[in-house]
């Protein structure tokens, strides 16, 4: 079992227990999934095969290519033609990913100041940030020359609380710390 799901299990749970007020233990909040996805500027099939490439190194999962739902002139982007790729995690992969993010990617980090905790950022269920230095994942520092000039990471991390009050506890209590302005 993965420490970061035993801690929540064993810890964080009880916390929330003693915090707020629950009725029934399926109430408690938890991360249901995060959601990895790369958006492409350039629509080609040159410039979306690295991102795909990435993802898959990153998760070891299949990745899914984000078709165009709609046609753009100004874009020059075609109903139906790849525009970005996604994966979805759950359940022990969540845990897994969280784990390689707060203790190998985000501490080794450059130049990274945080995300501030506004309304862009947060709302009652969800956290969404991106990262754009993707070469200190070591799955991808390997072959450096292919990911260089990969478009920002953006992740969301999407829960089943109630309230913001709820979700900036659980995330807190996850030990994001990595959040700027963050106030309970």
């Amino acid at each position: 079992m993965n420490i970061l799901k035993l801690y929540y299990e064993k810890i964080i749970k009880y916390d929330l227990i003693n915090k707020f007020l629950y009725n029934n233990v399926k109430e408690l909040p938890r991360i249901k999934k995060i959601v990895l996805n790369f958006g492409c500027k350039n629509f080609e099939l040159k410039n979306l095969a690295p991102s795909l490439l990435a993802l898959e190194l990153i998760t070891n999962k299949k990745i899914r290519v984000t078709k165009a739902k709609k046609a753009n002139i100004l874009l020059k982007i075609r109903k139906g033609h790849p525009v970005g790729c996604s994966v979805l995690l759950r359940n022990n992969n969540v845990y897994k990913f969280l784990d390689k993010l707060l203790i190998e990617i985000i501490p080794n980090l450059k130049d990274f100041k945080g995300i501030n905790s506004n309304k862009k950022n947060f709302d009652k269920t969800n956290i969404s940030f991106t990262l754009k230095e993707l070469i200190t994942f070591k799955e991808l520092e390997i072959y450096f020359y292919l990911f260089n000039k990969l478009p920002p990471l953006n992740i969301t991390i999407v829960t089943n609380t109630k309230t913001r009050k709820e979700l900036l506890y659980l995330i807190n209590s996850l030990k994001f710390y990595f959040i700027k302005n963050l106030q309970l």
